[in-house]
């Protein structure tokens, strides 16, 4: 058993091993085949990791298993992505909860330009249903084609796949379930239909048993796969409100749609906007202008301003960027300078306060 893939779907199959303690798991043991290699003894050793999930990691079954999901895998055309490989997607590298490894079907993009995930109730009004056609339409009618993400659930969900379809945009549907299944049944045909220009993604193997519960942890790929998480409707809970969540905590815009205070399925928008957490917008072009998806003008680069301002290597290091691609999101610039979050928007807001960088709508940032 040398195949490295065995491995990597071995440690993602283990009850009670998450994405963060799969990380941490790999950093002690330097590979995930060192990992299964290690004694109970030693595995013990390890923060978070009890008796229990060591003799799990030990269990010979694991690997077994792994090796049928390999068979199905590749009798199916289904795609394996891990974190440490070369094709996993970029907007997940900022995403600390992100899978350690998932599922494709399909042939979507999943590192496109531009990327959007549409949600909302299960349970869709005529104004949701017409607000989500509406706005995919308007999208497309601009020349702009993002990668439309949701869960293919019921209501506005499947309502953003078909009018994706419908404009000509591609989409992708992740699911709460393993690639041997597709849940609702109804929405097999739409499912189908996706996977030419589009696809079909999920973190759970083949077997998985269909629990309310898988399509909670689902949410936080829909979030992370995005640049933005737009709700079109939405009560006072559920999955739509965990998934704007899960957007924020990574950082990404979230927009509502709004909607009258006595309509059931606005309130959770209209807390949204009423709390800060989202942005509101009524059409394309709101969603246009909040992420900076106009083209800039042409302008003559400011060298002049900058040649008599001391900058620290790491700010010239932004510049230098800014100054090649004229202008980036913050989560390109964390991607390539490999710094977190939190010091990259420090050091942003030193150059912004030296009036070196302006900040864009849509956490985009360009030189002045």
């Amino acid at each position: 058993m040398n195949d490295p893939l065995l491995y990597k779907l071995a440690l993602s199959m283990i009850p009670g091993i998450g994405g963060i303690l799969a990380r941490n798991l790999i950093a002690y043991a330097g590979s995930v085949e060192g990992l299964f290699q290690e004694p109970v003894s030693r595995l013990t050793k390890i923060p978070g990791i009890g008796e229990i999930i060591a003799r799990r990691i030990k269990d010979p079954s694991v690997l077994s298993e792994a090796d049928k999901e390999i068979s199905f895998t590749r009798k199916h055309g289904i795609e394996i992505f891990f974190y440490l490989d070369g094709n996993y997607p970029e907007r997940f590298k900022n995403c600390e909860d992100a899978p350690i490894i998932f599922y494709k079907k399909g042939n979507a993009d999943l590192n496109p330009a531009r990327a959007i995930s549409i949600i909302g109730t299960r349970n869709a009004t005529d104004y949701g249903r017409k607000m989500c056609d509406e706005l995919l339409r308007d999208i497309a009618g601009k020349g702009y084609k993002p990668l439309v993400v949701s869960g293919l659930a019921y209501g506005i969900d499947i309502e953003a796949h078909k009018s994706a379809l419908k404009y000509g945009l591609p989409t992708v549907g992740v699911l709460g379930h393993g690639l041997d299944k597709l849940y609702p049944s109804a929405h097999v045909q739409t499912a189908r239909n996706m996977l030419s220009d589009g696809g079909l993604i999920t973190d759970f193997p083949s077997g998985t048993r269909i629990d309310p519960s898988n399509f909670i942890r689902r949410n936080r790929l829909i979030a992370g796969l995005s640049d933005a998480t737009i709700v079109i409707e939405s009560g006072d809970k559920g999955g739509a409100l965990i998934t704007a969540d899960i957007a924020l905590s990574y950082h990404r815009d979230v927009f509502a749609y709004p909607g009258r205070v006595t309509d059931m399925y606005s309130k959770g928008c209209n807390r949204l906007i009423q709390n800060n957490e989202a942005a509101m917008i009524t059409c394309a072009s709101d969603l246009e202008f909040q992420l900076g998806w106009n083209p800039a003008q042409a302008r003559p680069a400011a060298v002049q301003q900058r040649l008599f301002i001391e900058l620290t290597d790491e700010e010239r290091v932004i510049t230098d960027m800014l100054i090649s691609s004229e202008q980036a999101y913050l989560d390109d610039i964390c991607r390539e300078t490999g710094h977190p979050v939190g010091k990259i928007s420090n050091l942003l807001l030193n150059l912004e306060f030296k009036g070196i960088i302006e900040v864009l709508p849509g956490k985009m940032y360009r030189l002045k």
